[in-house]
């Protein structure tokens, strides 16, 4: 298992920084793409502390105006999917909880590590508000989503029960409280590659009963990227 995470006692975390991963490739003498794809690694880059502040600054700002009494706790979020897999978010009370959110989006991993590499990556889940439903259940209840990615749409997004392979994967990491790597592919084989992940602290903000939002944040002194994922009821 490879992986890249804080251990320390001062991995404290920040709601002013927000950090960024990068793939870098390291390169062997095989010069074919799917040779170098296997050894992509996660590294750290300085965070754009001013944006990420502004970015925050709007949405809360937004808030206020509209109203809305928010509240927010921090919860675990992961971003795992196979190397040629789909990415799956999920949102866990803590490390060894049962996932109170799981989705599988129809975007490719490789599609969300292109997207990270700019710095900034705002997930966005859409659902249907349906207006013949007379009770509306919890938002993290709906079963189908409408996902973009930096305003690009990436086709549709599944809620689902945890299964053996993901309860296999969110074990296996359970252990880490911030960080990214890859974990090797089950013996099961599903053809898709390693599993790459990233794991950290998010700020959960609820809006409303139709809006939530997930923020990363990131531990103190330590650069990264700004991702944050959002729920809506439209």
């Amino acid at each position: 298992m490879k992986t890249i995470m804080a251990k320390s006692s001062h991995d404290s975390f920040s709601f002013s920084r927000r950090y960024h991963f990068n793939f870098n490739k390291t390169k062997h003498n095989n010069n074919s793409q799917d040779h170098e794809d296997d050894h992509q690694i996660l590294t750290f880059k300085p965070p754009k502390q001013k944006h990420a502040a502004v970015s925050v600054s709007k949405l809360r700002s937004a808030i206020a105006l509209l109203g809305i009494r928010s509240r927010s706790c921090r919860v675990v979020g992961t971003i795992f999917g196979h190397r040629r897999g789909h990415v799956h978010f999920s949102v866990q009370t803590e490390g060894s909880a049962k996932p109170m959110f799981l989705v599988e989006l129809a975007m490719p991993t490789t599609a969300l590590v292109r997207e990270m590499a700019s710095g900034v990556a705002r997930i966005a889940l859409e659902c249907e508000r349906g207006e013949k439903r007379k009770k509306k259940g919890k938002l993290n209840e709906e079963g189908i989503w409408r996902a973009y990615c930096n305003g690009k749409k990436y086709g549709v997004a599944h809620r689902f029960e945890c299964g053996g392979e993901e309860w296999r994967i969110l074990k296996a990491i359970g252990p880490i409280t911030v960080g990214a790597g890859v974990l090797p592919e089950s013996g099961e084989g599903c053809g898709e590659g390693e599993v790459m992940f990233m794991r950290a602290s998010f700020e959960r903000v609820v809006g409303s009963k139709d809006s939530e939002a997930f923020y990363m944040i990131n531990p103190d002194g330590v650069g990264g990227p700004e991702l944050s994922i959002f729920l809506l009821r439209v």
